[in-house]
């Protein structure tokens, strides 16, 4: 296997910072999917490639671990890379390093190839040369506990509601993966993350959420520090999250 990454780096904006200037988790993953799509674009089976074949990728998992916080002032270098693909599954790996070089945050992201006539799943061999030409790397930033969340069935209470409009959706037509992350952190208040920083989240995809789709969003608390929430519409579940925080020392909570 290859050593190929791609990498980039983007200088940090005010509106990529939360109410405690720290990196919003949004931030984190468009900054993943903007360099995702460099490297698929530098790879041959960027959008516009992969429109030509008739084909297209969708997003199923994407697991993120923090590790270092980071400043308005700093120049985030992104790297990523895609491993091989098993099956119908292709994953690709993220490291976020800040301007001093030490690391950020890690994730790990799972796809599938669909025909986007009736997004039947497709395995690599659809990509004929560019599959058996690409520098896939085996080296892996994060190790993902678990790539399923399981249901709720039934459980938890109803924290939030909200209804999927234009400003959401990408060129799919649906919400984009990246807002995901907004909608889920949505569930908490200011007070329960001004006390406690987020140690990693997980978000999985199941269903696609189009204009004005309304989702229900369902949060059961464990004693270990993690929750997990469910976006639902109706019976069905759209999406999962899933997040683990751990408590702020005294002079690292935000102001009130």
């Amino acid at each position: 296997m290859s050593d190929y990454c791609n990498k980039q780096s983007y200088p940090l904006r005010h509106s990529d910072l939360d109410f405690c200037d720290e990196l919003k988790p949004s931030a984190i993953l468009s900054l993943a999917q903007e360099s995702a799509g460099k490297s698929a674009d530098e790879l041959g089976f960027g959008q516009k490639s992969l429109k030509k074949r008739g084909c297209g990728f969708i997003i199923v998992n994407t697991y993120c671990k923090l590790i270092s916080p980071v400043k308005v002032e700093e120049i985030l270098t992104v790297e990523t890379w895609p491993l091989p693909p098993r099956h119908v599954i292709f994953e690709r790996d993220y490291r976020i390093s800040g301007s001093d070089g030490r690391i950020c945050a890690v994730a790990a992201s799972r796809w599938c190839l669909v025909d986007t006539q009736d997004f039947s799943l497709l395995t690599a061999d659809r990509l004929s040369d560019v599959h058996e030409n690409c520098p896939y790397r085996n080296e892996k930033t994060v190790e993902v506990p678990n790539w399923k969340i399981p249901k709720l069935n039934g459980e938890g209470y109803e924290c939030y509601r909200m209804q999927v409009k234009n400003s959401h959706c990408d060129h799919y037509l649906h919400a984009n993966n990246t807002r995901y992350a907004d909608f889920f952190f949505d569930c908490f208040t200011i007070e329960e993350l001004r006390t406690r920083r987020i140690d990693s989240f997980h978000i999985v995809y199941g269903k696609q959420a189009r204009e004005n789709v309304e989702l229900t969003f369902y949060r059961k608390d464990f004693p270990d520090g993690t929750t997990v929430i469910e976006a639902r519409s109706g019976a069905e579940v759209f999406s999962q999250f899933r997040v683990q925080f751990k408590d702020r020392a005294e002079g690292e909570r935000c102001a009130e």
